[in-house]
This record gives structure tokens, sequence and C-alpha cells, in this order.
């Protein structure tokens, strides 16, 4: 039986994460801003007559609360054994069309939250000798998304994170992943811009994410990826087949890749500026 530790947990792919954890006999602290939402979850959970879980409220931007989260885990239960750094927000629209709102609201959250999540968590681990971090990013982690560039950055800094933390973990018992899944049906897309200057993106964004990109995988799927992809202990989880295609065909061909994004950026603009 595992302790773990699931930020964002109230919906997508942090329930479905927890949900899988729960299933296989983990005790899962559902963590996330939507204290309500996480409280739902843990309850669900709870009737799976497996695992365990518990709810707590969590502002992953606050490194206070989050180490302080962290840490009283490992107190209650002797240890930590899996941290997934998950919570994040979708941000939208073309460079012209964002302001630095846009940009300080996606480093706070997809990527200062992950680093308040890392610095809580590896000491821990460290002392333990053991445990496996897992941070969320994204197929744009790895590739050129446009028409999102503040989430395209914050993502690519977290598959860089995670790569290098890795690298400096091996041989101290700390094992860290990095999950890099394509477009997945959560709710994380019907919000995009969350409380934010509006773009023609803003809102529920799954209608022009499905045009420009094709079909959603389901965070049911997805979660058994990233369990199995820790299970072996993978450097990167990349789902589902079509992301392993296209981080492929950019290794292969960046010029390809790049040129691509351009067409798609451009029947963006075309699209909602006219031009």
């Amino acid at each position: 039986m595992n302790i773990a530790i699931v930020t964002g947990g109230a919906s997508g792919i942090g329930r479905a994460i927890a949900t899988e954890l729960v299933a296989r006999g983990d005790t899962v602290v559902v963590a996330d801003l939507n204290a309500p939402g996480a409280e739902k979850v843990a309850d669900r959970l709870n009737t799976l007559g497996r695992g365990r879980a518990v709810a707590a409220e969590l502002d992953v931007t606050d490194p206070e609360a989050v180490t302080a989260l962290y840490t009283g885990v490992r107190d209650e239960h002797g240890r930590l054994d899996l941290v997934f750094n998950n919570a994040g927000i979708a941000i939208g629209g073309l460079a012209e069309e964002l302001t630095l709102d846009h940009w300080n609201r996606a480093i706070d959250v997809n990527l200062k939250g992950v680093v308040h999540g890392v610095q809580a968590a590896y000491p821990i681990m460290l002392e333990q000798r053991s445990g496996h971090i897992v941070n969320t990013a994204s197929l744009a982690g790895l590739v050129p998304m446009p028409m999102g560039i503040p989430y395209t950055a914050t993502k690519h800094a977290v598959v860089g994170l995670s790569l290098a933390l890795r690298a400096e973990a091996a041989g101290t018992g700390v094992k860290v992943s990095v999950v890099c899944p394509g477009f997945v049906d959560t709710p994380l897309l019907q919000n995009i811009n969350p409380d934010l200057p509006a773009t023609p993106m803003s809102g529920d964004g799954r209608g022009e994410i499905k045009k420009q990109a094709g079909g959603f995988y389901s965070p049911q799927r997805l979660a058994r990826d990233v369990m199995r992809g820790v299970d072996r202990n993978q450097a990167m989880i990349v789902a589902p087949r079509i992301g392993r295609a296209a981080w492929r065909a950019m290794r292969l061909s960046p010029l390809a890749a790049i040129r691509a994004a351009a067409f798609a950026a451009s029947r963006y603009r075309r699209e909602h500026h006219g031009r």
C-alpha cells in the first residue's frame, strides 16, 4: 500500500489517477483548490472498498501550504511514496490576444505549482531514500503548440525540470517521471483562461481544439497509462499513440512540426481575425 498525494484531484486527470490509486489499495490525498469537489471525489472513492481517500484543500501557488500538506501527510503516515504534481490551467489565444496576466497565471499554476510540489516532496523522499515524483506536463511540452504559448512554455519547463531532477536523483532511491498527454477531455478544456481577459478561445475550448487537433483521449485511459508508466519507472509517459507519433515527428523533423503548427495558427487567425 502506497501513501500518495494528487494535486488537481477534484476533476479530470487528477481524479482519474486518484481513482486508479484507490483501486490498487493505496491511501490517497485528493488535493484541490476546489475543496467541495475534492470532498466529493474522496467520498466516492471510499465506496470502492479497496484503498482509502481523504480530501485536502490546496492552492498550489502557495508554497507554504504545499509544504505543510506534504510534510503533514508524511508525519501522519510515516512516509510519502507517490506525489502527482498535476494541478494546472489552460491558457488559449494568439500571442497578440494575450496579456501579462495570462502569462503570470500560467507560470504561477502550471510551473511554480510543480516547483512547489517538488520542493516539498523531494527532501522528504531523499531522507527516506524512496519515493516517486510524477509531474504532469503535456504534449505541448514536447512540440510547438501555438494558440496558447504561455501554456506551452510552462509545460516545456516542467519537462526539463523533471528530466534534470531525475538525473540528479539517480542513485538516491527517488524516482521522477513526467506525464505528457495529448488533448484529454477534462474540465480544464471547458474553462480556458479562467478569470482572465477573454480571447476567442476562452470558456469551453473543446470545439476549437477538436477542429485544430482532432479528437480527445479519456482521463481514465490516460490514468491507466500513467500508472503503467509509474510501475515501469518510465522517465517520460507520453500518451495516447497519436501523441507519441507527434513527438516522434518533432524529433525527426522539427521544421516540419513548426510548419504544421504555423498552418494551424494561420487558420485560427483567418477564422477569428479575417487575416
